[in-house]
């Protein structure tokens, strides 16, 4: 079944909500008062004589300013740990609520403690839907270096006028400068550029060859339905693509053929629009005429979950199949992730995927493991993995949360973050809160068999992390 999150569809304008409502006032409030200032000084401190007045009045002294307190200051050391009575009490009726009544499965961890607070049938597997993005995101932290780029290069064909895209991998290269979708992405016109100067003068290239070959198998996974690639959420996984496989940069509507797409955008690029473009393989030691690099993985990871991007997740699971010296496909993604989670010191014996980004409905996952690798990246445990919770969207601020989970004026602007999850039938909430007293706790929630059509679990969904943030629970 189709995805129906707003997940692979979300761009990078949204509309933000009531924290970027807040924070523009403030802003805006700030400005002003900066100019009054500055008004000020240049009033008193104006030279008349210059313009044929009165003579200058003394200098304006200002006022010392000290050092700036810090924005998002770090959490209190000794905030009280919730008693989980109270935590249950304060769950127990809104999990109860109708829109979750096929059975919703929960979990809430003290990160600082390590002690679980609640648990709701959290040991049973369940469909996790996007936020199985979360396991994919904590193996590619671990088993890749997070400063590590993905590369797309352009070599020489096997006639002078034709030149081969061989892809890396890199979902996010961009049509256009800067990307309208990730920041930090590199840009085709970059690599046509390299390219245009590496040619011999005079040479008019006729050709695009588009290289896909570093992944291999299937370009949909089992648990797909037909209708999800291409989609507006999800696209056939190829190792070249342009602007996450979009149709149009910026928007939601993928393509069915990301690999031609990427050899047209070239051509394009290169002023040959009418270029003959086409799959193939690159000439053995064939000379290199262009090369760009990604955003880091770790910034990588951070877009995939706040944009709940399938095409990037699949990739990183790719890519963490390579590391591991498996089949770059759908199984050897999965078998690599659920290694990489194991050698972290995950516990695995409940997780069965059949993808890198949860659209599998054959995905099952516990509530208790995504608890704990949120857990563990928010505690520094598993090393190298913060960018998942940087990653998670803000409610009413960013991401698949930018129109979410703000509705409740008693909880702290950004004291709530999380990964959506949706499919037909299936909600989920995984990510992180900050208490009414500073204690930063994780949670997993994850509703299987709803009928309420999406808006009424995620309210109900929203309602439970609100409360886990606006409760000190003790």
């Amino acid at each position: 079944m189709g995805t129906i999150e707003p997940s692979g569809s979300t761009t990078v304008t949204p509309s933000y909500g009531r924290l970027r409502r807040r924070l523009l006032l403030s802003l805006v409030a700030l400005l002003v008062v900066a100019a009054l200032v500055v008004g000020a000084v240049l009033f008193l401190g104006r030279d008349d004589d210059a313009t044929g007045g009165a003579a200058a009045g003394p200098t304006a002294e200002l006022p010392g300013v000290g050092e700036p307190a810090p924005v998002l200051a770090a959490l209190s050391s000794d905030a009280p740990a919730p008693d989980p009575g109270a935590v249950a009490a304060a769950l127990a009726p809104l999990l109860a609520t109708p829109a979750l009544a096929g059975g919703v499965s929960a979990e809430v961890v003290d990160v600082a403690a390590g002690d679980t607070l609640f648990d709701q049938g959290a040991d049973e597997p369940v469909t996790p839907a996007s936020t199985a993005k979360l396991l994919t995101s904590v193996a590619a932290l671990t088993a890749l270096d997070p400063d590590d780029t993905l590369e797309t290069t352009v070599v020489a064909g096997a006639t002078p006028d034709e030149v081969v895209l061989v892809g890396g991998g890199d979902p996010t290269l961009s049509t256009t400068s800067p990307s309208l979708t990730y920041p930090g992405a590199a840009t085709v016109a970059d690599l046509a550029a390299q390219v245009q100067a590496a040619l011999p003068p005079g040479t008019t290239v006729g050709r695009v060859v588009v290289d896909t070959t570093l992944f291999e198998g299937p370009l949909t996974a089992d648990g797909w339905g037909p209708e999800d690639a291409p989609s507006s959420y999800a696209a056939p996984v190829t190792a070249a693509a342009v602007d996450g496989a979009r149709v149009t940069p910026g928007e939601n509507a993928r393509s069915g053929a990301p690999g031609t797409d990427a050899g047209r955008a070239l051509a394009a690029a290169l002023g040959v629009p009418g270029a003959t473009v086409e799959l193939g393989e690159a000439p053995d030691g064939a000379t290199t005429l262009g090369s760009v690099s990604s955003a880091p993985i770790a910034r990588l990871v951070e877009q995939a979950l706040s944009q709940s991007d399938n095409l990037l997740a699949d990739s990183l699971a790719r890519h963490v199949a390579l590391a591991r010296g498996l089949p770059a496909t759908f199984d050897g993604g999965a078998q690599a992730v659920t290694g990489a989670l194991a050698d972290a010191g995950v516990d695995t014996s409940e997780v069965d995927l059949h993808d890198g980004s949860g659209l599998s409905r054959l995905d099952l996952v516990t509530p208790a493991v995504l608890a704990d690798v949120l857990a563990g990246a928010a505690d520094g445990s598993l090393a190298g993995a913060s960018a998942v919770v940087s990653g998670l969207a803000v409610a009413g601020y960013d991401g698949t949360l930018a129109d979410r989970g703000d509705a409740d004026p008693a909880t702290a602007p950004g004291a709530v973050r999380g990964k959506t999850g949706t499919l037909l039938g299936v909600h989920a909430l995984a990510g992180t809160v900050v208490t009414a007293d500073g204690r930063l706790l994780a949670y997993a929630l994850v509703a299987n068999g709803t009928t309420g059509g999406g808006g009424p679990e995620e309210a109900a969904l929203d309602a439970v992390a609100a409360a886990l943030a606006g409760c000190g629970c003790r």
